[in-house]
């Protein structure tokens, strides 16, 4: 086993979930991490918790199966929500043998199965959790490199100083403290602005997601207006989505389209009401992250790029006197912002062409 794998299974037992003896923790991995997982039990048999493999979100191949066969109207597991309601953290192990395993899923299948299994996101949500990826040939070959590059590409990421990386992000944590107001500008594409008075920004130093390398907010629910253009490619339900377009009145997508499968983009954002508001507004901190992989838990991170989420708002960003956004769905688009380009926040540049104040 590549030493790396125990020294990421460390980071997510130590730093990300900082389990305790006692604690029960889920895992849900595809098959191709499996030196992942072993490395995790290993490491949870050290703290003394208790691990339990499964592969529900991870199963891609297995979900396909199921939802091009069942034929009827879906209910919420009770068995799957009681295994949520007991654990006391959840680890989702990213890796695919087949990155479009489910390309082939009617879209109005998967937006009922996604509305119906909203409660289940939620109290995953509300557990401790942590998303990472395992570097799995699948995942090499969609980001164009050997298996051998894409696995230093994601332990160059995962395997950092993580109380550096707070520290360096705390800059732009502090920036947005007590903010009412950002305007995001790229070209003349983008140029969006909306209040975040009241919302909390957190400083994602790897915990939830790792790698971690963004601070992240929440939009005040109907204050987003103007248009964006996200010009880095996203892949939802085995599709890739390129050039998607979005105009926002009082916080709401009026308007949208794609360039390439643009009726993907158009299930998602019809799933429910709130998949046509912004969720999130993260900013890429991550200079480690140095190219695009079609990975959205890397690329969301790069230095130089901002991202908007459609769907649901994270509870610990949404202040007691705002609305949380609530959906189904949280699809993460990412906005280049290394070229004619920046940040504005109550009205001061705090970055332009990629570059920070503080970075100067």
């Amino acid at each position: 086993m590549d030493p790396r794998i125990r020294e990421h299974a460390e980071v997510i037992v130590d730093h990300s979930i900082e389990a305790e003896a006692g604690d029960d923790i889920v895992i849900d991995a595809h098959p191709v991490a499996e030196d992942l997982v072993t490395a995790l039990h290993e490491r949870l048999a050290d703290i003394g918790a208790n691990p339990l493999a499964i592969q529900g979100r991870a199963g891609k191949r297995f979900r396909r199966a199921y939802l091009r066969n069942y034929d009827g109207e879906f209910e919420l597991p009770d068995h799957e929500m009681a295994l949520f309601e007991a654990m006391d953290a959840y680890v989702a192990v990213r890796g695919d043998a087949n990155v479009t395993e489910e390309a082939d899923i009617d879209g109005d299948v998967q937006t009922a199965y996604d509305q119906t299994r909203q409660p289940l996101l939620e109290e995953r949500l509300g557990k401790t959790w942590c998303l990472t990826q395992y570097p799995a040939a699948a995942n090499a070959q969609l980001a164009e490199m050997s298996t051998e590059a894409y696995e230093n590409f994601v332990y160059d990421a995962v395997l950092k100083d993580w109380d550096e990386v707070r520290e360096h992000q705390a800059q732009m944590t502090d920036i947005m403290d007590g903010a009412e107001s950002v305007r995001i500008v790229s070209g003349e594409t983008t140029d969006l602005t909306m209040s975040v008075a009241g919302n909390e920004t957190l400083n994602d130093d790897g915990h939830a997601n790792l790698p971690g390398g963004e601070v992240f907010t929440a939009p005040v629910r109907d204050s987003v207006d103007g248009e964006v253009y996200f010009d880095k490619p996203v892949y939802q339900r085995g599709k890739e989505i390129t050039g998607a377009r979005l105009r926002f009145e009082d916080g709401k997508a009026v308007e949208w389209d794609a360039e390439k499968n643009a009726d993907v983009l158009d299930d998602i954002l019809t799933t429910d009401e709130g998949a046509r508001y912004i969720g999130e507004l993260g900013i890429g901190m991550n200079r480690d992250i140095d190219r695009f992989s079609y990975n959205m838990l890397f690329d969301e991170k790069m230095g130089d790029t901002i991202h908007l989420a459609v769907g649901r708002a994270y509870d610990a960003c949404v202040g007691e006197a705002n609305e949380q956004n609530d959906s189904a769905v949280h699809v993460d688009m990412i906005v280049d912002m290394s070229e004619d380009s920046f940040i504005e926040v109550d009205g001061e540049r705090v970055q332009e062409d990629g570059t920070f104040v503080f970075e100067e």
